[in-house]
């Protein structure tokens, strides 16, 4: 009697989708040329995207000064030594990047992270310290990234 029941369902299930597609199939050529006209295109995501690249060199920081900036201060800040016979074991490198800031990430010869939230408007910059091995994350204070952008 169960697998009667289940039989009966599958077949209703595959009967409504087919009635579904169907539908979406005989709506008139307007209606569906009106839909597709209102879907984002590759093209308009390019323009948003420079238009976003453009706004936030108006108000403040680019992605090439937060990164110039966390660089000079981990430079200035961390030991280096360890990474001159092997400069992979410690590094800058940009993180990900949303509508209001930059992620820059700090990566020390121990293997622990220092996260960068960069504030695209400001330059004010969230440190979190990030432990892997530990599963440690806390926020270990902020800077001022135009600091440590301006010439020496």
């Amino acid at each position: 009697m169960y697998m009667k029941y289940i039989a009966i369902s599958s077949v209703l299930i595959v009967a409504l989708s087919c009635m579904s597609c169907k539908n979406g199939a005989e709506k008139p050529l307007s209606e569906q040329t009106e839909r597709q006209d209102s879907l984002p295109t590759a093209k308009d995501e390019t323009v948003a995207e420079k238009q976003d690249s453009t706004a936030a060199k108006k108000s403040g920081i680019t992605a090439e000064m937060a990164l110039k900036g966390v660089d000079n201060y981990c430079h200035k800040e961390y030991d280096w030594s360890m990474a001159k016979e092997n400069p992979s074991m410690m590094y800058v490198q940009m993180g990900e990047e949303t509508e209001t800031e930059y992620k820059v990430v700090f990566r020390s010869y121990t293997g622990s992270f220092v996260y960068f939230y960069v504030d695209k408007a400001t330059g004010k910059t969230r440190m979190v310290d990030f432990v892997p091995a530990l599963n440690i994350e806390e926020e270990s204070g902020t800077i001022d990234l135009l600091e440590y952008l301006k010439e020496k």
